[in-house]
């Protein structure tokens, strides 16, 4: 005799997922004038962001519980993005100076 447990269907787990995700953020959380947007997912899992808050929804696979996990987007976090992005614009400018003395000019 086995107990095999199956798995929760992909279409079933979308529907869990957006049941829990409407149930925390209301109806029309997508709407533009809510601020949350989806990061990434998939039909067992998403992230939505506003700000520095971020929700990750988790469907599980096998009993369809829903565990949402809030993180705050850390200051360390922040200053790193804003150095990548510095980085980036003075290696703009500076392949822009380069070929503006490459070319004479």
């Amino acid at each position: 005799m086995t107990d095999e447990i199956d798995p929760i269907p992909p279409q079933r787990a979308q529907e869990i997922l957006d049941a829990a995700i409407r149930e925390r953020l209301g109806d029309h959380w997508d709407d533009e004038e809510t601020g949350w947007t989806k990061v990434t997912g998939h039909n067992y899992m998403a992230r939505v962001t506003r700000g520095r808050v971020s929700l990750d929804f988790y469907v599980d696979i096998f009993l369809g519980n829903v565990t949402v996990e809030q993180t705050d987007s850390a200051p360390l976090l922040e200053t790193g993005r804003l150095l990548l992005i510095m980085l980036i614009g003075l290696s703009i400018v500076i392949a822009f100076l380069i070929v503006k003395i490459v070319s004479g000019g």
